[in-house]
């Protein structure tokens, strides 16, 4: 039953409008969320899953009270997804990556490596085009990702990070100075 609503996902509900649109908006919404509930491992209460969304599967996402995946945004990799998570368009979640250790034979033909699941805290912000890595494991809690961010490794909580790669520009829980 769940590859009926995975099918019914990609082939329809992933093309209807998104959940801001003016009049079929809300309809989408509670519809993507209907089916999702079916596909993820885990579902909260009041997701929002946007028009476009790319998630494989699904079996393996995990996603908390409050929380959504953003317009034509990409999930490759195994994530939890706390409360209150806020996902711009087009954000990327990679997993794996391609060996290249051997000399001997292209890198094409060398396989690839899995990647750990991503855990994301409550409270977290992803800009608009940002890509986190496979190799990152976790988001810490009320964490901001700045749009079209490279995260290479792991963000601390409250911390508000951008760049190529990206880097820890200031936290969100001190004192100005």
């Amino acid at each position: 039953m769940k590859n009926f609503y995975l099918l019914f996902y990609y082939c329809f509900a992933k093309f209807m409008p998104s959940s801001n649109a003016p009049v079929l908006g809300k309809l989408s919404k509670n519809f993507r969320k209907i089916l999702c509930k079916h596909i993820f491992k885990r579902c909260g209460q009041k997701i929002n899953i946007e028009q476009g969304a790319y998630f494989g599967n699904g079996m393996d996402i995990e996603i908390e009270d409050n929380s959504g995946i953003g317009i034509n945004c990409k999930i490759y990799n195994s994530v939890r997804i706390g409360s209150h998570v806020m996902m711009g368009p087009e954000v990327m979640i990679l997993g794996g990556n391609h060996k290249y250790d051997r000399l001997d034979i292209p890198m094409n033909l060398q396989g690839s490596t899995t990647s750990q699941p991503l855990q994301i805290g409550n409270d977290v912000w992803i800009g608009a085009r940002a890509t986190i890595l496979g190799n990152v494991k976790e988001i810490g809690n009320g964490a901001i990702i700045g749009a079209g961010s490279v995260v290479t490794k792991p963000v601390p909580e409250y911390a508000i990070v951008a760049g190529n790669p990206a880097k820890v520009i200031k936290y969100r829980n001190t004192t100005p100075l």
